[in-house]
């Protein structure tokens, strides 16, 4: 129910990516993440060792882009949707799902494990 409260508050669409990141705490705990999805306001990250919790702060910094702060507001699992302190400028959120949405072709699915492999 929690998950569906957060979906009807969702300012934009997420865009399906998997973009390798980095998602530091502010407690100074850094865990390797893949991005998921994607928008303006915010992100699902995905990680096998995910130690966060909601109402925590992190910064999530893409492989060879800034950081971007923000909130966790949901964890289900090894996944967490965080919400960015400032929006994204929708150019840029186009530019990365262009680029990195060419992983999720089912050809390159076929022989892996799973996307968290990706950010390994």
């Amino acid at each position: 129910m929690e998950r569906d409260n957060v979906r009807a508050l969702r300012r934009s669409n997420r865009l399906h990516l998997v973009l390798p990141a980095r998602c530091r705490s502010r407690s100074g705990f850094v865990d390797r993440v893949v991005i998921s999805n994607l928008s303006e306001h915010g992100c699902r990250i995905d990680s096998l060792g995910l130690i966060l919790g909601v109402g925590d702060m992190v910064v999530v910094r893409p492989e060879g882009l800034e950081g971007q702060t923000g909130v966790i507001r949901w964890i289900k699992g090894h996944s967490a949707g965080i919400e960015f302190d400032a929006p994204l400028y929708p150019p840029v959120v186009e530019h990365l799902h262009r680029t990195f949405e060419r992983f999720l072709m089912p050809e390159r699915l076929a022989n892996l494990p799973g996307k968290l492999r990706l950010a390994a």
